[in-house]
């Protein structure tokens, strides 16, 4: 059995998938696809990081094919990231039907119950700010050419955003 076999092995010993047996060891997914269909060799580096995540491996079987796979005979089971618990509702705390409250502490928190008046939200003045634009009025007399004025172009630069201009005069 080649190296990429073993692997292989391992792999299927983890029960993961093999993007999350590349998850798991902190390798990118694509290494793990590489190896197992034989186009790369794994490194050094790659069999450290599956031997530190699978302790219970032997380190001759993995490297050269000699042995056992496991340490013990007995596969031990891979261990799981803890699974985030769920906390209880707010409910299933309390035992009995009153909710831990006397009678007495009832009667007194009802002769004590207030409304509070929360105020609605209070409107605020719209100030026209100095940079706002008023509304544009049209100019009533357009800007009419002359017959004696000649508009002629002086000059015409270029300006690029490297910093260069150029200039062309006709």
């Amino acid at each position: 059995m080649n190296l990429n076999e073993r692997i292989t092995k391992v792999i299927e010993y983890s029960a993961l998938s093999l993007s999350e047996f590349a998850d798991e060891i902190e390798v990118q997914r694509s290494n793990i696809s590489h190896i197992t269909s034989g186009r790369n060799k794994p490194s050094l580096d790659f069999l450290i990081k599956i031997k530190e995540r699978f302790p219970e491996l032997q380190w001759d079987w993995l490297i050269k094919g000699d042995g056992e796979m496991l340490k013990n005979v007995e596969p031990e089971p891979v261990p799981q990231k803890p699974k985030p618990t769920s906390l209880p509702d707010l409910f299933s705390l309390i035992d009995d039907d009153n909710f831990g409250i006397t009678e007495s502490e009832d009667k007194v928190m009802k002769e004590n119950w207030r409304e509070s008046v929360i105020p609605g939200p209070i409107p605020k003045k719209v100030e026209t700010a100095d940079s706002q634009r008023l509304e544009i009025q049209e100019n009533p007399l357009p800007i009419q050419p002359t017959e004696n004025q000649s508009n002629k172009i002086k000059r015409i630069v270029l300006f690029y955003e490297n910093g260069k201009f150029e200039s062309f005069e006709p």
